[in-house]
C-alpha cells in the first residue's frame, strides 16, 4: 500500500541561543495552544555501516532491498549524500548536533560529546523536537555504542543496538589484529528473532501502533547490521548465489598513485586488508555476508514502515533514512571505513512524507543537513547555530543548485570534499588527490597533477579548513595526531618503514603502496 501523507511545512524565525534555554522552553509552551495533531511526526531510520549498495543508489547490481526501493519511490533520494566522518561516533555526533568534527574535536570513538564542557548542554536534534512539544523515542544504535541511552536525550529508550546471537565460535580465521570479536561473518544456524535488529523493529512497531494521535512524536530507530560481525540466517544467505556473486570493482595497483599518507588514516585496524582476504579465501564470503545483512536489515526497515502504514500516523509522518558512513569490501586494498574515498563517505539519504514528491537529486548533501531539514519540514523554529544547511530547497525542486560541496573529516587536517563531479582529498601533510567521480566512479586515477583539472581542484580547495579543531580531550580509537617527532596513530608513533601486519601481511602490493607511491 502506498503511504499517504498530507501536511505543510512552515519556517519560523531563528532562535538566538544554542542551548535548552528558557527562551526555547517558553517558545514550546507558547505553541501549546496549537493543535498537536496538525504537526507532522518524524520517523528517523538509522543504519550502521551501510554503504551505497542499496537499490536506490545502484551501488551493487545484485543487492535486494525492496523496502528501501519502495521508500525511495515515494520520497526524495539524495544520490550524492556523504557523511561528515567515516567513523561511527564522530559521524553520529555531527549529525545529531549539526556540527562538524572539525568544530567539536570529536574524531574518534570517544569521547562522548556530553563529557566535553563546551558541548555538554548542546541541544541535539531530538532535544530540539522535544523543546517544541514532541515526545521522543529511541531504539537501537542512534548515537554510538551506549551513548545517549539516558532520559536527557530521549523520553523513552528501547532495546540497545547490538548484533545479538553469535555462533559458538568464530566462523573465520583470526585476523592480523588477533581474535577480535567483531571480525567475523558468514551463515550459521540461528533465528532472525534472536538478532538485535529484529528486537529493535519489534519495539518500534509496537510503539507506532500504541502512540496517541494527538501527541506528535520523534522516533529514532537504529539498526546495527550490516556492521560486523556480519552473521546471517540461512534465509538471507540464500538470496545470493556464490556461483554468480559479483565482487566489487578493484585494482590491486590502485594505490600506487594515491598519497602515501592515505595509509596513516587507517594505519592499524581490526578490519583486514584485501591481501588477507585473498590469502584466506574470504573475499567472496565477506561480500556475500554483507549483502545478506543488507537484505536482512532492509526487511526490518520494511516491518517498521508497514507498522507506520497500519497506524493512525501514516498520513502525518516525515520519514528520514540514512547511514552513518560507507564501508570498503576490497576497494583500495582494504575493508572497513576510515578513508576519504567514495566507498567510505557515500551514504543513502532518503526523505519521504508531507508534501514530498518522489524523485532524485544529485546535489551534494551532508548528514549534518538532516537536523535543519527535519526542523524545517516539521515547521519548527529554525536555529542559527547549526553548520548544516536545510535540504528543503532541493526536496521542493530537484534541480535547485547547491553551491556548497559535501565535506568529510577524518582526524584533524584530513578532508574529503565532494562536489557534483569531483572529489578533492587534502591530507594533513599537505598531499592531495583529485578524482573525476562521474567518469571514474571507482576513483582509480588521481588527477591532482593534471593541469586540465586544475580549475576543479582550485574550486574545491576553497572549502579546505585550514584551522580544524584539535582532538578533543580523552580522544581514543582510530585517532591520528601530529606530535613532536612525527605522526601518531592511536597514540603510538608511526614508523612508515615498518607497516603493521594489518596493512602488509607479507603482501608486497600493500607495502609498495606506502613506500613507493609518487
Amino acid at each position: 500500500m502506498i503511504l499517504r501523507i498530507v501536511c505543510g511545512a512552515v519556517l519560523f524565525t531563528a532562535l538566538a541561543t544554542p542551548h535548552l534555554s528558557a527562551q526555547t522552553t517558553d517558545d514550546a509552551a507558547s505553541r501549546s495552544s496549537e493543535s498537536n495533531d496538525s504537526r507532522p511526526n518524524v520517523l528517523m531510520i538509522c543504519i550502521d555501516d551501510l554503504n551505497d549498495w542499496v537499490e536506490p543508489l545502484g551501488g551493487h547490481p545484485q543487492v535486494q532491498t525492496p523496502a528501501m526501493k519502495s521508500l525511495a519511490a515515494r520520497g526524495v533520494t539524495f544520490t550524492n549524500a556523504h557523511c561528515q566522518s567515516p567513523l561511527c561516533n564522530p559521524s553520529r555526533t555531527s549529525l545529531m548536533l549539526s556540527l562538524r568534527p572539525s568544530t567539536t574535536g570529536v574524531y574518534g570513538l570517544s569521547p562522548w560529546f556530553r563529557n566535553l564542557p563546551k558541548w555538554q548542554d548542546r541541544v541535539s536534534l531530538p532535544q530540539h523536537f522535544q523543546a517544541h512539544g514532541y515526545r521522543t523515542y529511541s531504539a537501537g544504535k542512534v548515537y554510538h555504542g551506549g551513548y545517549g541511552r539516558n532520559d536527557k536525550e530521549f523520553d523513552e529508550i528501547g532495546p540497545p543496538g547490538v548484533a545479538g546471537v553469535k555462533p559458538p565460535q568464530k566462523l573465520i580465521p583470526s585476523t592480523p589484529q588477533g581474535n577480535h570479536p567483531l571480525m567475523d561473518w558468514g551463515v550459521f544456524d540461528h533465528k532472525d528473532e534472536d538478532k538485535g535488529d529484529h528486537k529493535v523493529a519489534d519495539w518500534v512497531t509496537s510503539k507506532l501502533s500504541a502512540m496517541p494521535e494527538n501527541e506528535p512524536f520523534f522516533m529514532s530507530c537504529g539498526f546495527f547490521l550490516p556492521h560486523v560481525p556480519c552473521h546471517v540466517t540461512q534465509k538471507w544467505w540464500d538470496l545470493y548465489d556464490d556461483a554468480t556473486l559479483q565482487l566489487p570493482a578493484f585494482r590491486r595497483d590502485d594505490r600506487l598513485d594515491c598519497s602515501p599518507f592515505s595509509w596513516y588514516l587507517h594505519w592499524k585496524l581490526p578490519e583486514p586488508r584485501l591481501s588477507w582476504l585473498d590469502h584466506h579465501d574470504q573475499h567472496k564470503n565477506l561480500v556475500h555476508s554483507y549483502l545478506a545483512c543488507i537484505s536482512f536489515v532492509d526487511h526490518q526497515v520494511g516491518r517498521v514502515l508497514a507498522a507506520l502504514e497500519d497506524s493512525p500516523h501514516r498520513d502525518n509522518t516525515i520519514i528520514c533514512l540514512w547511514s552513518d558512513h560507507g564501508w570498503h569490501l576490497g576497494e583500495k586494498n582494504l575493508t572497513g571505513k576510515n578513508t576519504l574515498w567514495e566507498r567510505s563517505t557515500h551514504v543513502p539519504l532518503i526523505f519521504a512524507g508531507p508534501n514530498i514528491a518522489p524523485g532524485k537529486t544529485g546535489s551534494p548533501a551532508e548528514l549534518l543537513d538532516i537536523y535543519p531539514t527535519l526542523s524545517e519540514l516539521a515547521g519548527l523554529n529554525s536555529r542559527n547555530d547549526l553548520e548544516g544547511i536545510s535540504l528543503v530547497p532541493q526536496i521542493r525542486d530537484l534541480d535547485a543548485i547547491r553551491e556548497r560541496p559535501a565535506i568529510t573529516d577524518h582526524n584533524p587536517g584530513n578532508q574529503g570534499i565532494r562536489g557534483e563531479r569531483y572529489r578533492l582529498i587534502r591530507y594533513a601533510d599537505g598531499s592531495e588527490e583529485l578524482y573525476d567521480v562521474l567518469s571514474d566512479p571507482n576513483e582509480y586515477d588521481n588527477l591532482i597533477e593534471d593541469p586540465q583539472h586544475a580549475v576543479a581542484a582550485d574550486r574545491l580547495r576553497r572549502y579546505v579548513n585550514s584551522d580544524p579543531a584539535p582532538l578533543a580531550p580523552n580522544s581514543q580509537h582510530r585517532v591520528l595526531e601530529k606530535k613532536a617527532g612525527g605522526w601518531y596513530w592511536e597514540h603510538q608513533k608511526i614508523d612508515p618503514s615498518r607497516p603493521p601486519m594489518s596493512i602488509a601481511p607479507n603482501q608486497p602490493e600493500d607495502l609498495l603502496s606506502i613506500t613507493d607511491s609518487k
